[in-house]
């Protein structure tokens, strides 16, 4: 019987792309508006990528209504450039990922998902690079919200059309890298397993207290435990 509803973010959390993905945006923002605005040295961590496009537009000068009127291209120029130059030497997976993944996967009592920035198409890419996509049957990504607090309805929602439990939020176990992770959990009142492989120190996630926090993933056995006891 299904108990726990775990959700990972991606970027910083399960692996870590290189300068190539920043690249690529730089590439499609200056394909469909001819700027790169301030991604060349602008932070992404743990936001959106809808977000990161209007951020980083909007430093070069350009309003909501222009980077609207033009958001569908350049969000689909970005998926597609991933996919055609992002390779499997451009992602590195965190220590002990596969392992967790594999433990997580073979319980009959936790179900499997996704709570990312990335847009789906993107971010199902650099999963399927170094294998790990099939484990992440379903998901919740930018496509779904402007912000990160909208995506744990849309998560557990689209967990109950695949298993048929509604997961209460006490049952919802989020794992990320930065504090929009530990922030988003209290919207459905999750916890949140913060993680210190991404941009963000231990000490820094500990101040924005999660329910737990490890330095990396790779004791298989106590992070299965904590997800089991929070």
């Amino acid at each position: 019987m299904l108990k726990k509803l775990v959700l990972f973010d991606i970027d910083g959390t399960l692996l870590l792309t290189n300068s190539n993905n920043r690249r690529i945006l730089i590439d499609a923002l200056m394909a469909v508006y001819g700027t790169e605005g301030s991604a060349r040295s602008h932070n992404f961590a743990g936001k959106m990528d809808s977000v990161i496009i209007y951020e980083v537009l909007k430093n070069a000068g350009l309003d909501d209504s222009h980077i609207a009127e033009k958001f569908t291209i350049v969000k689909n120029t970005y998926i597609d450039l991933v996919k055609k130059q992002l390779l499997p030497e451009d992602i590195e997976l965190m220590t002990g990922i596969p392992e967790l993944l594999q433990a997580l996967s073979e319980r009959s009592d936790i179900a499997l998902g996704l709570l990312t920035g990335n847009f789906e198409g993107s971010g199902r890419h650099k999963l399927a690079l170094p294998a790990i996509n099939h484990f992440f049957p379903f998901g919740a990504f930018a496509d779904d919200g402007y912000h990160r607090n909208d995506l744990p309805v849309v998560a557990v929602e689209r967990a109950y059309s695949l298993t048929g439990k509604r997961f209460k939020g006490e049952e919802v176990v989020i794992i990320g890298d930065t504090e929009h992770d530990i922030t988003c959990a209290r919207t459905i009142q999750a916890k949140c397993i913060a993680v210190a492989t991404g941009t963000y120190s231990a000490e820094r996630l500990r101040a924005h207290s999660p329910a737990a926090l490890f330095d990396d993933l790779s004791d298989t056995e106590k992070v299965v435990s904590r997800i089991l006891t929070l």
